[in-house]
């Protein structure tokens, strides 16, 4: 990886699902991901690009984080409101600033799709992050698993 620059941030393909898939396995919330069920959720994502935003950063041809985000019109928010629901960086790759090149893309999507704002669920660990981007928290996010992990 090269120290520091830019990667080439664009819509994900179909063909970008094994990358993607080691980028989930590195995400270490929740249980082992599925193939199977990442599967159907990729091809979705993929093909459904008016309720979904996935991108994916290149480096030297190679997809070194992927960003996806949800878009649905709510009750309160008088249009679209978009959730940042996952931002994975390669763990090698960590550092460079691809994080924060997909979370400006995704920014750049929703403002070109006149989405009314953009939420973050954030873990802990990953708030100072999104400060840095200049998001603030609002609310908790609590969560109920309906599986056992």
């Amino acid at each position: 990886m090269p120290a520091s620059g830019f990667a080439h941030i664009r819509a994900a393909r179909l063909d970008d699902a094994d990358a993607v898939f080691g980028l989930v396995e590195q995400l270490g919330i929740g249980g082992t991901p599925e193939r199977s069920s990442f599967d159907e959720a990729f091809e979705d994502a993929v093909k459904d690009a008016a309720d979904h935003v996935l991108f994916v950063a290149e480096v030297e041809d190679v997809v070194v984080g992927y960003a996806l985000a949800t878009v649905v019109r709510l009750l309160y928010t008088n249009g679209d409101s978009a959730q940042l629901q996952e931002l994975v960086v390669d763990s090698a790759a960590s550092g460079h600033g691809y994080g924060s090149q997909l979370v400006s893309a995704i920014e750049d999507e929703c403002i070109a799709r006149g989405v009314r704002h953009l939420t973050v669920a954030s873990i802990l660990r990953a708030a100072s992050f999104y400060e840095r981007l200049d998001y603030r928290s609002t609310a908790d996010y609590l969560k109920k698993s309906f599986l056992d992990d």
